[in-house]
């Protein structure tokens, strides 16, 4: 496919902020003194992404200084200790990151900031890995083109030298992959994966990001059986949830999973626990549904930019509102597009309470926990497509009255804002899960037009109701005042009566607490609401069910002699 690149044009060289400025003469001040008062001989060299974004004209806080023959610690010590004495230049506290190399931290860490500059401090190195390890045998001081050549790919193999100013390119391959929108390892490849598997994935990325292209020998090695293996087993899946997480955050999420699953990466990177596969409802479908998915969103977003060669479908502006308000919904929405080969299928956990199988992608085999609201929001989009799993229409009974399209958007799996779903990224994810499910944009463009304009128009009326705003309206009376107005105890029945008291609130929007709470009282008394007829019919539905949020524990203590 054709690609638009998105980085610009790469500069002849870089161009420092004045912060970057002095940082880069204090370095060398320094360094001159280290060598005059102690004959110690560095040389500081920042390496990596920072090199690369200044390349491309991006900024970048985030500074990697690599230092010659020479740790981390002692040097930025001695450099804050230099700065205090004889430059009054207060810096903050130097903070020592051990190494860990379960996190692919192999060698200790200096940190500290200076000039609102986060800076890292670590020593040129070169590693030796053992055959089936990703955890270097021996890591030793090395030089700057060993240190080059241990890097994903040759883009963030550059150095800029703070003494001569300049870019260095060890590997003689950098600047050309980065002008010529290359995705290229400093080895081969084959080795540098076995050496870390993760970097596979990594390359994903960077490739998606800037909408550069993967060398032939990167994409073959990507797919050998023997690092896709390594990458299941070896990588953490911590590690992998962080790389997705930022795909989902880049500006081409949807390139990020068209190359998953062009370099069959999807099984390696989606998985779920075979305990839990075991007791999913269904198989999961085609992983090319995951691209469906997002290529369908990735149109619907894109209106007035197409960035693919369809057409742009054109939905209501207002399902899009909530995307340009909150920018983690979008990452959001592509992450929950990419699970689509999950789509409807359920599991029972060890207490028999039911969940969508995407939960246990994110909590298990991406361990993204409740990063940007994925555990929270996900499952509930998820929840919102099965709610209309036969289509969204305002012919369908539960609209035909206003009264049933105000409940409908004030349904937690439509809409909870404090977890992160807003009606209208909920309806808008129905609307790709339905395209979706009808093979995409491209299979049958009156289906596709006929399911866009009921969207729409629900999403008109509901304007025209004057409703958009309204789901987030605070309850007139709470649980507590529901239970002393009927003399009853708390029970499931109280959401119940709940429903009907904002059912009121919306058709009474000059009414106060003190009108709803008469209107309630009368309608208990008359029994109009028979309270006890909802205890009776709900008895058991929520306490002994945990699963409905109830408390299981406390039905547990009342039920035991």
């Amino acid at each position: 496919m054709s690609l638009k690149r998105v980085a610009p044009d790469i500069r002849q060289e870089i161009h420092l902020t004045d912060a970057e400025d002095r940082l880069c003469a204090l370095l060398d001040e320094f360094t001159r003194h280290l060598a005059k008062e102690q004959d110690i001989r560095t040389t500081c060299r920042i390496s990596g992404g920072w090199v690369r974004d200044k390349l491309l004209g991006q900024d970048s806080n985030d500074v990697d200084i690599c230092l010659s023959d020479m740790m981390g610690v002692p040097f930025v010590e001695q450099f804050v200790a230099y700065l205090s004495e004889n430059k009054h230049i207060p810096v903050n506290k130097v903070a020592k990151i051990e190494s860990n190399p379960d996190q692919s931290k192999h060698l200790e860490t200096a940190r500290t900031t200076l000039f609102d500059i986060e800076l890292d401090f670590v020593n040129l190195r070169s590693e030796e890995y053992a055959e089936n390890c990703r955890i270097p045998t021996e890591v030793k001081f090395g030089t700057p083109l060993e240190d080059a050549l241990r890097r994903d790919i040759t883009i963030n193999s550059l150095f800029y030298n703070v003494h001569t100013r300049s870019v260095e390119d060890f590997t003689e391959k950098g600047l050309h992959d980065l002008r010529n929108g290359v995705v290229r390892t400093p080895l081969p490849p084959l080795q540098t994966f076995r050496d870390d598997p993760l970097r596979v994935i990594r390359c994903v990325r960077f490739a998606s990001r800037f909408g550069f292209e993967m060398t032939p020998e990167l994409r073959k090695a990507a797919q050998d059986d023997s690092i896709q293996e390594a990458l299941i087993s070896k990588i953490s899946r911590e590690r992998i949830g962080e790389e997705l997480d930022k795909m989902m955050k880049s500006v081409q999420p949807l390139r990020a999973v068209q190359l998953i699953n062009e370099l069959s990466l999807y099984h390696c990177i989606f998985r779920v626990p075979d305990n839990i596969l075991a007791m999913a409802s269904a198989t999961p479908s085609s992983q090319e549904t995951s691209v469906i998915a997002c290529t369908v969103l990735d149109n619907i977003l894109s209106t007035g930019s197409p960035s693919t060669s369809q057409s742009v479908v054109t939905v209501h502006p207002t399902l899009l509102s909530h995307v340009s308000r909150d920018p983690g919904t979008k990452a959001r929405l592509f992450l929950a597009a990419s699970f689509f080969p999950f789509y409807g299928i359920t599991y029972k956990d060890r207490k028999q309470r039911e969940h969508y199988l995407v939960e246990a992608v994110i909590r298990e085999g991406l361990k993204l926990g409740n990063k940007n609201y994925y555990l929270d929001a996900i499952p509930a989009l998820y929840a919102a497509a099965s709610e209309l799993i036969d289509g969204l229409s305002l012919n369908q009974d539960r609209f035909r009255d206003p009264s049933g399209t105000r409940l409908f958007l004030r349904n937690p799996k439509i809409h909870k804002s404090h977890s992160g779903t807003h009606w209208t990224s909920s309806l808008l994810f129905s609307l790709v899960c339905e395209l979706t499910r009808l093979g995409g944009l491209s299979n049958g463009e009156f289906a596709v037009k006929e399911c866009v304009e009921r969207y729409n128009a629900f999403t008109t009326r509901i304007g025209e109701l004057g409703l958009g705003d309204i789901v987030d309206a605070k309850p007139l009376l709470d649980g507590n005042d529901v239970t002393r107005l009927a003399e009853s105890k708390p029970g499931p029945w109280t959401k119940i009566v709940l429903d009907k008291v904002f059912e009121w609130q919306l058709e009474h929007p000059e009414g106060d607490k003190a009108a709803c709470a008469s209107w309630l009282k009368e309608e208990c008394s008359s029994g109009r609401i028979d309270v006890q007829a909802l205890i009776e019919s709900t008895s058991g539905s929520k306490r002994t069910q945990a699963g409905e949020g109830g408390n299981s524990k406390r039905t547990k203590r009342q039920t035991q002699p």
